[in-house]
């Protein structure tokens, strides 16, 4: 088939499928990019443009944005640094219960806007939920919330773990 049957057979116009794209040559802007990039390692593409225009080039952000990746010099992303809370060796697992209860605090809204706590009491061991407290004092403080009965009952665990 030919080329003038093929495009009008799917509607296209003959001089977009010849069109042939052409760059200008950008050798020595990618060179000096280049050199900048090795002199100054963490400079970014956007402070690569403010010199390479202190040197009398003129160029487009998206066109030296392009021409950055395609040279390669585009920065790592640094990874965030982790801090550790507390201690950095892991929790042990309980074996028993009552060994270690963990205590969190759960909050969420009515429809009228007033805030709600919930106290959660939850044995590491046996999964079990030992205790549900509700409260609607804006204080988020385990001494404000009262021992309920199921827990003063029970013997008490080695060790709290609370994320409060």
């Amino acid at each position: 088939m030919s080329e003038r049957r093929a495009c009008k057979a799917i509607g296209c116009n003959r001089m977009t499928f010849q069109y042939r794209p052409t760059r200008p040559d950008d050798r020595d802007l990618r060179e000096r990019m280049k050199v900048i990039a090795h002199e100054r390692r963490r400079f970014g593409y956007r402070r690569i443009r403010d010199l390479l225009k202190r040197d009398g080039y003129v160029v487009n952000h998206k066109k030296l944005f392009r021409l950055y990746h395609e040279e390669k010099l585009a920065l790592r992303r640094r990874g965030s640094r982790r801090r550790t809370i507390g201690t950095e060796a892991p929790m042990m697992i309980p074996l028993a219960p009552n060994e270690r209860w963990s205590l969190d605090f759960v909050s969420d809204q009515l429809t009228d806007g007033r805030r709600f706590h919930i106290l959660a009491i939850v044995d590491d061991c046996t999964r079990e939920c030992l205790a549900l407290v509700a409260d609607t004092s804006p204080e988020e403080r385990v001494d404000a919330f009262p021992v309920p009965s199921p827990a003063r009952t029970r013997a008490a665990p080695g060790w709290l773990a609370a994320s409060i």
